[in-house]
């Protein structure tokens, strides 16, 4: 069982590994997020089964886990050839191990009003600009990787669209994590951890799509602490595509963070195929009336595998719409975690709030803990919650091995069936072509026969 002293020295051991600068020069104000976060840190709850946001996730894996603090630049001689989509026009933007990487960033192009850069040079350039959002959504105060995200941030990326600018060309960032940096000499038993932050700020009547690309050398171990503040203005809108497919050694958490006002509307697609510790937490406050939110996922869990989504959705006025859409397909000894919170407060009358998670199990040794919540104080609202668990279909199989299509091609295509409901709300069809072939490779995986038969 972790105990307070055990997570608090952890936290202690990640300062001290860390270098603990700041991007540039750190103004006042980011000096004192920072000595806040450390304070915090100090009097978080532990984060074991007792709390319930971790009741079904254990860090004990990560607490037992050295890690060193350093950013690295990519090899001159390599290349991200190999990552493109095909046939993908972009602004894009790379980081390596957590740091912006301008040689292998492409951003030439943009039309004005457009500020795409990495947090280092915002902060060099504007630090006064950045204090008004900076930790105005996230609160380092309710989670020890949250403050620790704070406490050790180096870089990440600045994202700032002016009032009535929509962005014609998709804004990608891929997020390139090898864990590995000769120049720190690490020892077997330590790992690269990065803790990048990200802002994203949609003035006024601003349109923009965001596509973010997790993606992990393979057999490299690290923890990639990633946390993201999105702030939509009145009438800004923002589609949100995240593909997270990191190293199956690796650990990784990302915390999004999202303010609307009033007719704003965000819709976020999260495809998680990676990692062996996997933890995606979506929070979002309604407290602007008439704002839409729209958060759909799909995950894939095998062998060695755990990957979580949390999920906590606060309606506090009248009149906005959130509508939530999780699917999960596992397979051999995978494990899914699913916990989604919906709260309408008495003052949120005529909310519209759906939330289902469906978990589709192919094998005898998956597991699902599947938790979605609906907690209302008002009385004029349209919500609805509900869960499933279930395999596939024996009549469907049959009717399709009768075809003459292998056992092995049918599963998969009806895995695939279920998995394009998600999938398919990707309107960029390169990247829904990509995220095909990952869960088309993820299922090749499954060898085992399906439970139950």
């Amino acid at each position: 069982m972790i105990t307070l002293d055990k997570q608090r020295s952890w936290f202690e051991q990640q300062l001290a590994a860390g270098s603990a600068q700041s991007p540039g020069q750190a103004p006042h104000w980011l000096k004192l997020a920072r000595e806040d976060a450390i304070e915090a840190a100090t009097q978080l709850p532990v984060h074991n089964r007792q709390h319930e946001a971790w009741r079904y996730t254990s860090i004990e894996g990560l607490l037992r886990t050295s890690f060193a603090s350093d950013a690295q630049t990519y090899q001159q001689n390599q290349t991200i050839d190999d990552l493109l989509l095909p046939d993908f026009d972009s602004y894009r933007m790379v980081l390596v191990n957590g740091e912006f990487n301008a040689r292998l960033s492409t951003l030439a192009g943009l039309p004005p009003g457009v500020r795409l850069e990495s947090l280092r040079t915002a902060l060099a350039a504007d630090p006064d600009m950045l204090e008004n959002w900076f930790g105005s959504i996230a609160n380092h105060s309710e989670s020890i990787f949250s403050a620790l995200n704070t406490s050790l941030i180096n870089d990440g990326l600045f994202i700032h669209i002016d009032q009535d600018v929509e962005l014609q060309r998709p804004i990608e960032v891929i997020y390139l994590n090898s864990g590995l940096n000769p120049d720190l000499n690490l020892s077997e038993e330590q790992q690269l951890m990065m803790h990048p932050r990200n802002l994203v700020v949609l003035q006024s009547g601003a349109k923009a799509t965001l596509v973010e690309r997790f993606v992990g050398a393979t057999a490299s171990g690290y923890f990639h602490n990633n946390l993201t503040e999105i702030s939509l203005q009145q009438n800004a809108a923002l589609k949100h595509y995240r593909l997270q497919d990191e190293s199956r050694d690796a650990w990784h958490l990302s915390s999004i963070y999202v303010d609307q006002q009033s007719h704003s509307d965000y819709q976020g697609v999260t495809l998680a195929f990676g990692g062996a510790w996997a933890r995606t937490e979506y929070h979002l406050d309604f407290d602007h009336e008439h704002a839409t939110c729209g958060l759909s996922g799909l995950y894939t869990v095998g062998d060695k595998q755990l990957t979580d989504f949390h999920l906590t959705v606060k309606h506090r006025v009248a009149d906005c719409r959130s509508h939530e859409q999780f699917k999960g397909i596992l397979y051999g000894g995978g494990r899914a975690v699913f916990d989604g919170h919906i709260l309408v407060e008495k003052d949120a009358q005529r909310s519209d709030a759906q939330l289902s998670n469906d978990n589709l199990m192919l094998t005898r040794n998956a597991e699902v803990d599947t938790k979605p919540q609906l907690e209302i104080y008002a009385d004029d609202v349209k919500c609805s919650h509900g869960t499933t668990i279930g395999q596939l279909d024996p009549q469907q199989l049959f009717y399709m091995r009768s075809r003459g299509i292998d056992e092995a091609t049918a599963r998969s295509m009806l895995c695939q069936g279920f998995a394009a409901q998600i999938i398919e709300q990707i309107d960029l069809q390169p990247l829904r072509e990509h995220a095909t072939k990952i869960l088309v490779d993820s299922l090749k995986q499954v060898s085992q026969p399906q439970a139950g038969r």
